[in-house]
């Protein structure tokens, strides 16, 4: 309170004084005017009355419109281009509006108004200028010493923005010394009095021998130039940061103000993060009851925040894990409080009885199953879970949603189950013909398909941060590796929006770009962290893991794609199963499961997912043939 009550204070002590200032600058040049008028005789026919009248209509007009158009409530030590046209359009309405009065009038002194007028605003705006000028660089000048040095890449208006925010910033740290940029025809010139110098061949270089600390990149361009700008003035051995929107802006689709940031991940991931903001696919969610399996992990903790934006009837979120389901419901209840119509059951997808119970309580109208277990090598070990979980699991969700009337059902997928070459991606390859053999339902059911996932529970992201927080190594399986990247918040719009677009039994595919290799971002994320690659921190090679791959598909290649609304997305047209084949594959591995109950490794459940799922083959067989793959080419064309 006695903080807003200074700065009210403070406010009107200013407005006062700049009332007074300008009032005193009026009757100067006022009193300036009638003396010259009075020695060389100027419009001695109008007289004092008429020099009297003239005055009165003009300080009326000025400081009307001055404050009519608010000038007395800038703070004009921050003053921009926009807050003096202000001032000159009101002086200028002052001026005609006394011209008129004095024309009609035939009282008053139009050579007068004209006069005073215009002095008195080139006084006036002047004086404000000054004043802006001489505040920006006492500001600037004080602890010079302090500050750090940086250069600026692109010397446009993002550029000149930043620029102005360093030198006249309150509470800036940063002191721009100079300008980069691609265009000659712009070097040798000054932006805010920064020189602007000339991107040529030995810009390193040039930067490695100048007093730079930090380099700045304020650049509109694509994913893959700023990539290439980070890679090349990382060089340099200075802080490379970027002056953008935030990450979980710029995937949200909103506008932002930019601001100066830290580099990220998904900033080098070699395309641009996709936005999926479709304000019919958000409305299809409103008003339904929904049910989220798996809800507490990575991908289903993101979709139900997405969903409870879109307001709907109900939010179920079922898991076997409490405490991942615990920290979900706190937060959407401290997001939304009494809002949100949220319920939380811990079940897992295994029981049908818990799982009928549950569909019969709420009778939700659509379902999305994330529930899974998704690490490779940990499957390879415990094989028969993950039929037990992942394909059995499946299929008694979809079950559920069948009998209980559910009207959508969409199965998170992945692209390891693509030609599979490990248990976890045969699963879930089976999951898909669940899904897909379900045409005949009146449940529409779909399956959506993408790659990894930064920062999920089990991916590589957390893993080198924890490794590069503990000084290194990075270990990395193979070098040539190589993976499908997309955010978290990505991977849950498009499982929504695919979900609004179902019908019988789609299989989805987002159209993801290149894929990126490990190890590259492995080099990406040490650089990120302020460290020298293989100097700082060292990036070793363990081998490759039990199934592991050296790339990863999205689609299968007999199979075509058709195009959605969404440019991004895609549906495999393949010819699905009946459930009697289906219903025979299940049969296969249940027998399998059953024969190898008391196996850790069973070789039963791998040779009943080659019976079940043709696609399905060794990692040696196909590792073997990686480098003619169309994938790693792709990635080895950057």
């Amino acid at each position: 309170m006695l903080f807003n009550f200074r700065q009210k204070m403070n406010s009107s002590f200013r407005r006062i004084v700049l009332l007074a200032f300008d009032f005193f600058c009026f009757a100067l040049l006022n009193a300036l005017y009638f003396c010259i008028a009075k020695i060389t005789g100027i419009n001695a026919d109008s007289g004092s009355n008429g020099f009297l009248v003239s005055s009165a209509v003009l300080m009326l007009s000025l400081f009307l419109f001055r404050y009519c158009f608010g000038v007395y409530s800038n703070v004009w030590r921050y003053a921009v281009a926009k807050t003096y046209l202000q001032m000159i359009i009101s002086d200028m309405c002052a001026a005609v509006l006394s011209a008129v009065v004095a024309y009609t009038s035939k009282t008053s002194d139009i050579w007068h108004i004209g006069t005073v007028s215009a002095l008195f605003a080139l006084m006036t705006l002047s004086s404000r200028f000054i004043y802006s000028i001489i505040h920006k660089h006492y500001n600037n000048a004080l602890d010079t010493g302090k500050k750090i040095n940086v250069a600026i890449v692109g010397a446009g208006q993002i550029g000149a923005s930043l620029a102005e925010e360093l030198l006249y910033g309150k509470n800036s740290h940063y002191n721009p010394i100079c300008f980069i940029d691609n265009d000659k025809t712009k070097s040798g010139n000054r932006i805010c009095g920064i020189k602007i110098i000339y991107e040529d061949e030995k810009i390193i270089e040039t930067v490695k021998n100048m007093p730079v600390h930090e380099i700045f990149v304020a650049l509109t361009a694509d994913s893959d130039t700023i990539s290439e700008v980070y890679h090349k003035y990382s060089q340099t051995g200075c802080k490379v940061k970027l002056y953008d929107s935030p990450i979980k802006d710029l995937t949200s689709g909103s506008p932002s103000k930019r601001m100066l940031r830290e580099f990220q991940i998904e900033d080098l991931l070699f395309r641009k993060p996709i936005a999926i903001n479709d304000e019919a696919t958000l409305g299809f969610y409103g008003g339904k009851t929904i049910l989220v399996t798996g809800g507490g992990g990575s991908i289903g903790s993101e979709l139900c925040r997405q969903i409870a934006k879109c307001k709907p009837k109900k939010l179920v979120i079922v898991d076997i894990y409490e405490n991942n389901a615990y920290d979900i419901q706190q937060e959407l209840i401290r997001d939304y409080g009494d809002t949100l119509d949220l319920s939380v059951e811990i079940a897992s997808v295994r029981d049908r009885v818990r799982l009928d119970c549950i569909f019969d309580k709420y009778r939700p109208e659509i379902v999305f199953h994330a529930a899974a277990h998704k690490h490779v090598p940990l499957m390879e070990h415990s094989n028969c879970e993950a039929i037990k979980n992942n394909v059995m699991g499946t299929y008694n969700t979809a079950d559920m949603a069948e009998k209980y009337g559910a009207k959508r059902f969409i199965l998170i997928s992945t692209d390891k189950a693509v030609n599979p070459t490990n248990i976890m991606g045969a699963s879930k390859r089976m999951c898909e013909m669940i899904v897909q053999c379900r045409t005949d339902s009146e449940t529409s059911f779909a399956a959506v398909r993408f790659g990894n996932v930064l920062g999920s529970n089990g991916s590589v992201i957390p893993l080198f941060r924890r490794q590069i927080e503990k000084g290194g190594p990075i270990t990395i399986t193979d070098k040539r590796i190589i993976r499908y990247f997309m955010t978290i918040p990505e991977a849950s719009r498009l499982v929504m929006q695919a979900g609004s677009m179902a019908k019988k039994g789609e299989l989805f595919v987002l159209d993801m770009g290149k894929p990126v290799k490990i190890y590259d971002l492995a080099v990406n994320m040490i650089r990120l962290s302020g460290y020298t690659p293989d100097v700082d921190i060292r990036i070793e090679e363990i081998g490759l893991r039990p199934g592991e791959k050296l790339f990863e598909e999205l689609l299968i290649k007999s199979e075509t794609l058709a195009k959605t609304e969404n440019g991004m997305i895609f549906v495999e047209k393949d010819t699905p199963l009946t459930r009697a084949e289906v219903d025979k594959k299940l049969d296969i591995l249940s027998a399998a499961v059953k024969s190898a109950e008391h196996e850790l490794e069973s070789q039963a459940i791998k040779r009943a997912f080659k019976e079940t799922v043709p696609t399905y083959a060794d990692p040696e067989e196909v590792n073997a043939k990686a480098e003619k793959s169309e994938e790693m080419k792709l990635c080895l064309s950057k």
